[in-house]
């Protein structure tokens, strides 16, 4: 994707931005100095060789961690000590690399759990089951079946959420955090697991959910998925940022080279 927006012609606007961050754990320093913005429309992909900060980053910027210093802001708003249900709120969802679903209840109750972030309807509208519960209600289901149906999930909906095979259960948790309403959709690690068949549906499905009107952060080892589907990709090691550019400036950077296959910039070049 270009510096512009294709719709506007101007400057793509900031969704978010990683301001210098730096995370301390005792004696470790698990950031180091951390810069980068992630841009309306785009998919952003976060790389990196094991231990090299991702989830860390990623932590940090959903209000799991609170940085030691820099800051995270988000539509030009610092997230400093916010809750995490509050940073939900404000618009960005997260998948986990361990599937987090109710498995206990159907798909389309787990997408409408996601819906009740923003619910405005109190315990005794829905004790009472007021119009105003059963209105709102209504509306969390239809959307609920629509965001199944991006997802492509949509004739498993009255099935629990622990009979769906692996690959849907990680689409059926994607359909999940768009049900928040976010402006800024993370996805860390989605296709754990996958086969290669099934990485290729994946990056079909990103790609659609980018063409929703999603912004997506993608945390994922699997390179040639990242090359395949990502707008822009931010590199981190050992804490650091070493490199930022688009999927070609990434593939052919020294220092990513290096990095990933333990060898000297020098011989990389």
């Amino acid at each position: 994707m270009s510096e512009t927006g294709a719709q506007t012609g101007g400057p793509l606007t900031k969704v978010l931005e990683v301001d210098d961050v730096t995370i301390r754990f005792g004696g470790l320093t698990a950031l180091d100095s951390v810069s980068f913005d992630i841009r309306e429309g785009e998919i952003l992909g976060l790389i990196g060789p094991n231990g090299a900060g991702k989830t860390t980053c990623f932590n940090v910027m959903t209000g799991v961690y609170q940085a030691t210093s820099g800051q995270v802001l988000f539509d030009g708003k610092p997230l400093t000590k916010l809750a995490r249900h509050k940073i939900t709120q404000l618009g960005i969802a997260r998948t986990f690399q361990n599937i987090r679903l109710f498995r206990s209840m159907t798909v389309l109750e787990n997408v409408m759990v996601g819906a009740d972030a923003h619910s405005k309807v109190g315990f005794w509208d829905a004790l009472l089951r007021t119009p105003r519960h059963r209105h709102t209600e209504s509306e969390s289901t239809t959307r609920a079946k629509e965001l199944l149906k991006i997802v492509g999930i949509s004739a498993r909906h009255d099935e629990l959420a622990a009979n769906l095979s692996y690959g849907d259960q990680r689409r059926l948790e994607i359909a999940r955090a768009m049900a928040t309403g976010p402006k800024l959709l993370c996805l860390d690690e989605p296709a754990a697991g996958f086969n290669p068949a099934e990485k290729l549906k994946l990056m079909e499905l990103i790609r659609r959910v980018r063409d929703e009107g999603y912004t997506v952060l993608l945390i994922e080892h699997d390179m040639r998925l990242v090359m395949g589907v990502t707008d822009r990709i931010v590199v981190l090691e050992f804490g650091r940022k070493i490199a930022e550019g688009t999927p070609a400036e990434i593939r052919d950077n020294p220092a990513v080279i290096a990095a990933y296959l333990g060898v000297d910039e020098e011989d990389a070049s």
